[in-house]
């Protein structure tokens, strides 16, 4: 059995790097069976366990993971999605000009927080900002690396070389500048790009499937395309974990079990307007309550997948009986 990594995750198949060239792979029938959800499936950046048959790879096993983005899949389903897997930094992209958005990056930052996987934030398109002073304020609660950068020109690209030995992912909006990063990264335009909306530097998805890249210097990089809609697939210890600042905080509550609503003795409330951001909190509420909302919409579809298949056991009981009976 031969070992690669998943570079490149089409629509019904597979594309693994292995010694230096890619093959076409496809999973296994048994792999396939005894996958419980999308998430048991290979995604890029995985270690797989596959043989070569007529030129095709077949994927029979997947090396345990060390970390995996998940995000829940967009639209209606209530089911995650893989990003990328054994990633070791986020590069979460963000555009300096009318796209800046502080929110949507603690977003980002929990989505890392909630992966296993080291956040760094990336300020993209410096020559269009003129008031990168007071944007680098509103950051200024940011515990992670943050770089600013000018990718068009090439400049600043070189702050970012410490991390490119282990596996790095690009996640951020359409229009952020994530191919424009990956080709200087690359040193070769490997993905296209193409210029943003000027009512409000709004993209367009130019990168249009997650994809991995060996890097000259011994690490891997993961582009993605741009996400539009971002919901998490975490539980709320993982949430607390991205907003430390106000766990520090809730340790001072009167209640261990304060929800910083209505309750007396709160630290957070007390400390709102004050020493800390109220936008922040209201966001960190937010992802809260989405967490919650989600947890009750998966398992009331795990409880009526489970009642569908006790249905189609007693149906195909009951359906053997009437035949036992006509025969």
């Amino acid at each position: 059995m031969l070992q690669g990594r998943i570079c490149a995750e089409l629509r019904e198949s597979y594309r693994i790097l292995y010694s230096g060239t890619e093959i076409n792979a496809r999973v296994a029938g048994r792999l396939r069976h005894e996958a419980r959800s999308r998430l048991d499936y290979p995604a890029v950046g995985d270690d797989v366990l596959f043989e070569e048959r007529h030129g095709e790879a077949v994927v029979h096993g997947i090396v345990p993971r060390r970390s995996a983005i998940i995000r829940k899949a967009a639209g209606t389903a209530y089911e995650g999605q893989i990003i990328a897997v054994n990633v070791d930094y986020l590069l979460i992209v963000c555009a300096l000009d009318a796209d800046f958005n502080v929110r949507r990056i603690e977003r980002y930052a929990s989505l890392a927080a909630c992966s296993g996987v080291a956040p760094v934030l990336v300020l993209n398109k410096a020559d269009l900002c003129r008031d990168l002073d007071l944007k680098l304020l509103e950051l200024e609660h940011i515990t992670f690396p943050i770089y600013v950068l000018a990718a068009a020109y090439g400049n600043g690209i070189e702050t970012l070389q410490p991390y490119l030995k282990d596996t790095v992912a690009l996640v951020g909006s359409s229009g952020a500048g994530k191919s424009t990063i990956a080709n200087a990264l690359l040193g070769e335009g490997r993905q296209h790009t193409a210029a943003v909306r000027a009512d409000d530097s709004r993209g367009r998805h130019t990168t249009t499937s997650r994809q991995l890249f060996p890097l000259a210097s011994g690490g891997s990089l993961i582009d993605t395309p741009g996400m539009r809609e971002l919901y998490l697939w975490a539980d709320a210890d993982a949430i607390d974990d991205a907003f430390g600042d106000i766990e520090t905080l809730a340790r001072q509550c009167r209640f261990s079990d304060c929800a910083h609503d209505s309750e007396p003795g709160c630290a957070v409330r007390a400390a709102l307007g004050d020493t800390f951001d109220v936008a922040r909190f209201e966001n960190y509420c937010k992802l809260r309550r989405e967490q919650a909302y989600l947890e009750r919409k998966v398992d009331a579809q795990a409880a009526a997948q489970e009642l569908a298949r006790w249905k189609a056991l007693h149906r195909n009981a009951r359906e053997h009986v009437r035949f036992k009976r006509r025969q």
